[in-house]
């Protein structure tokens, strides 16, 4: 048996997606059928240089969390949901579906297996990444016939450096990074890649992130950076809906039904840039923060369009992004009663 790491990990300074646990998962797709599942030690796995996923970018992932609850117990949040939207991008990429059960035994099982990696320190959490890739030797264009799913975790503090800060944003500018009936709501590695350039370019620029633009008319907003974007106008929660170019987030998901519990009045409407800058400068508009599972919220304090500038919120974090973040942490680490049905439990 491999001698655990955890001892070399300084989790008082733990890097996003740097430290991985000592163990991952794996099964392999073959003649029709996922094969036999089996957990082995993290490492190095061996692939030819034809792999067709490197060619072809034929792959998908999720990624969820593991929290260490009050009562020291296990809480991994909506499991559920990301299970049925890794199907969602399953089909999407001609990837065979995993089994919602072999996939909920694969996450349980290793995260029970590497409980000691999951961070006591609040704001922290073992990061769950799931992922399959197209696996065949193979330089055609065509679906492969043969796939890995593996299941890494790592411990993880907050996302971004800022915390629950406010950060700046500028829209898109003539970048695009989807298209309706495009990729835009498979979480697929070519999604990502489209949006390393224009990211790259903002925060040489002094942002924080872009403000995605949809890619016809350039005028109503998909998403953040890799996150929904939820505002505050009138009271109202509104958040872009979900039309095929942006991902349904899971947090996105969360964030909707506890503003319906509570009583706001929810709208999944197309929203204009225009609207946004005017709404903000005119008073109506109090809020504006992304949703992801990374960061959970992330409060937005400045927006740059087409040479002008609107701060929101005095650059401060608006009580709506911290209620939400403070109502979705709580249940996370079971510091609040779980109404929904969001948390699976490990013993």
């Amino acid at each position: 048996m491999n001698e655990s790491r955890i001892d070399e990990v300084d989790f008082d300074n733990l890097v996003f997606g740097h430290t991985f646990s000592d163990h991952m998962f794996q099964v392999a797709y073959r003649n029709g059928q996922w094969n036999q599942p089996e957990i082995v030690p993290f490492g190095k796995i061996e692939v030819y240089p034809s792999l067709s996923c490197l060619h072809y970018g034929q792959s998908i992932f999720e990624g969820l969390k593991a929290f260490r609850s009050v009562d020291g117990s296990i809480n991994i949040f909506r499991l559920d949901k990301h299970i049925a939207r890794m199907k969602n991008s399953c089909e999407r990429m001609c990837i065979p579906t995993v089994d919602d059960e072999l996939f909920r035994e694969a996450v349980t099982s290793l995260v029970s297996l590497d409980r000691n990696w999951i961070p006591k320190a609040r704001g922290s959490s073992l990061y769950i990444r799931p992922f399959i890739f197209a696996s065949e030797d193979y330089i055609g264009v065509r679906v492969s016939e043969k796939y890995e799913f593996f299941v890494l975790t790592g411990p993880v503090s907050t996302y971004f450096k800022e915390g629950l800060s406010p950060v700046k944003l500028m829209t898109s500018e003539g970048y695009v990074r989807a298209v309706r009936g495009g990729l835009g709501e498979a979480k697929t590695a070519a999604n990502y890649a489209a949006s390393l350039l224009p990211a790259m370019v903002a925060q040489k620029r002094g942002f924080s992130q872009v403000l995605w633009l949809d890619a016809l008319e350039g005028k109503y907003i998909d998403e953040v950076g890799t996150m929904n974007i939820a505002f505050i106008k009138d009271g109202a929660l509104i958040t872009p809906p979900l039309e095929g170019t942006i991902l349904p987030g899971v947090t996105r998901d969360s964030v909707i039904q506890l503003a319906k519990k509570k009583g706001m009045r929810v709208e999944e409407r197309r929203i204009s840039i225009d609207e946004v800058m005017e709404s903000v400068k005119e008073g109506s508009m109090t809020e504006v923060f992304g949703t992801g599972t990374a960061a959970v919220i992330s409060p937005v304090g400045e927006i740059y369009h087409n040479g002008e500038t609107v701060k929101i919120n005095n650059f401060e974090t608006g009580p709506f992004a911290k209620m939400f973040y403070d109502e979705i942490t709580g249940i996370q680490y079971g510091e609040k009663e779980d109404t929904f049905g969001w948390i699976t439990n490990i013993r």
